[in-house]
């Protein structure tokens, strides 16, 4: 998987609009200093900081700007994630790279599909994984080659229908740190089973800005016994 072009913005508004419902922002001591590339670089006071997580750890009810802290990012993974990924509808987007127009602009080599953490085990026949995906990349191949020569959209359907779930697909993504929060929790993707959400995923959340103190937040109190 990769993460790539992520952008990061309105930390500064969402933590002192956290301050309106009690008139407060004669307390906030945050300060925005623009931003380092496309990520914002605000600096959380102590006095927010500890209002924000108070906020966090009361309820989504009451951590509304933690949905006013945006997030954009181009994430590349394979079709088996964003089958789970689909799930997070509420409060995130995403436009896709599409195999309907795309699929047989391109050679498909083994870089087409997610091998992270390949572990080239044999089957009951003993035969390899690595010997079944070059059988595999080969006829997908000659499929997509035909359908060229062709134009026959019979081809192109086959070719669709037999395309493994670990094809590589680049979405933009937007969400907010509420999401994030929901999907990094620990009764969700913080340590499933897929290498991509537990270790990519999760990986990649732990970069955004003050990720610890607001989307991990549980850990933080675990550690100090709170």
């Amino acid at each position: 998987m990769r993460f790539e072009d992520t952008s990061v913005y309105n930390i500064y508004n969402a933590i002192l609009g956290a301050r309106n419902p009690k008139n407060s922002w004669n307390k906030s001591d945050s300060v925005f200093k623009g931003y380092n590339g496309k990520i914002e670089n605000t600096e959380i006071g102590e006095n927010d900081l500890k209002l924000a997580q108070t906020l966090i750890k009361a309820g989504s009810e009451h951590r509304k700007f933690m949905r006013q802290i945006f997030v954009s990012v181009d994430i590349t993974a394979p079709l088996f994630w964003w089958k789970e990924a689909d799930q997070y509808k509420v409060g995130t987007v995403s436009d896709s790279c599409s195999t309907m127009h795309k699929l047989a602009s391109t050679p498909i080599t083994i870089e087409c599909f997610e091998m992270d953490d390949f572990n080239d085990c044999k089957d009951d026949s003993n035969v390899y994984v690595s010997a079944i995906w070059a059988e595999i990349i080969t006829r997908l191949e000659k499929l997509r080659q035909k359908y060229n020569e062709t134009k026959d959209k019979r081809y192109w359907k086959e070719l669709i229908r037999l395309l493994p779930e670990s094809w590589l697909q680049k979405r933009t993504v937007t969400m907010d740190y509420e999401n994030l929060l929901a999907m990094c929790s620990k009764g969700a993707r913080r340590f499933h089973k897929l290498t991509e959400w537990s270790k990519s995923f999760i990986g990649w959340a732990r970069t955004l800005p003050y990720a610890q103190e607001l989307i991990f937040l549980d850990e933080l109190s675990e550690k100090s016994g709170r």
